[in-house]
């Protein structure tokens, strides 16, 4: 039996946008919106804790990092936008005031940085001890010689695995739907309940998964192919789960 397709049901109005169509997109920018920042958030993040996994003669920090990693990462993403959601704002006066949007993003954030964190002290650890001992001997202080010797090249060698968590941020925003934030999973449950057209809206909302996705890998490809260190291959792989 055949399937009544009725695409037409994008250009009719839900009342609170002209047509399904612009709220669908309006769907688009809020999924965007919290993979960009959630991202930002998580590359911050994550370098700090990986670059603290990786220091010398500090046993306090690159603890603190090793717990970091352990926390977070054996933790479900789900259940942490629910801790955030309802348990850090009760603990935590100030949380209070901050929206489900912001809520979410510190959430994905947070869990994605465990993963940054991990490939970043792989690629820390990848390079030869020769190129630290060359700063050391320069004159560069722990910082400076992080900063300029061994951070732009671990960063170019772990682009592409920063390209697998660049699609997954994307993806896993799709939570936010849980705690009520419009994006594009939230738009998908409401309107094809509302229309009874689950099947065209859901169709619609994966092609812009896929288009998204696949944007995102074009992008990184790019970088990737300027900045590739010959010579090297990425082994930061170590945080997977």
């Amino acid at each position: 039996m055949g399937t009544d397709w009725d695409w037409q049901i994008f250009v009719q109005s839900p009342g609170d946008y002209p047509t399904y169509w612009q709220w669908m997109m309006s769907a688009w920018g809020w999924s965007a919106s919290v993979a960009a920042l959630a991202m930002a958030i998580a590359f911050i993040l994550g370098s700090v804790i990986g670059i603290l996994r990786t220091l010398p003669n500090s046993p306090l920090l690159s603890g603190f990092g090793a717990c970091w990693v352990e926390l977070f990462r054996n933790i479900p993403l789900l259940v942490q936008i629910f801790l955030w959601y309802h348990v850090v704002p009760a603990l935590v006066t100030p949380m209070k005031h901050l929206g489900s949007f912001t809520l979410v993003v510190i959430a994905l954030g947070i869990y994605t940085s465990v993963r940054i964190a991990e490939q970043v002290r792989s690629g820390i650890q990848s390079l030869p001890r020769g190129q630290r001992y060359a700063g050391m001997a320069l004159g560069f202080t722990k910082l400076q010689y992080y900063r300029y010797v061994l951070l732009p090249m671990a960063y170019r060698i772990v682009i592409p695995t920063l390209t697998s968590e660049a699609m997954n941020v994307f993806k896993n925003s799709s939570v936010a739907f849980a705690v009520s934030v419009t994006e594009l999973t939230w738009f998908a449950m409401q309107v094809g309940e509302e229309t009874a057209r689950p099947i065209e809206i859901y169709a619609a909302v994966t092609v812009l998964y896929i288009i998204s996705a696949f944007t995102i890998n074009r992008i990184m490809a790019f970088i990737e192919t300027r900045s590739r260190v010959p010579g090297f291959i990425a082994s930061a792989g170590a945080g997977g789960h």
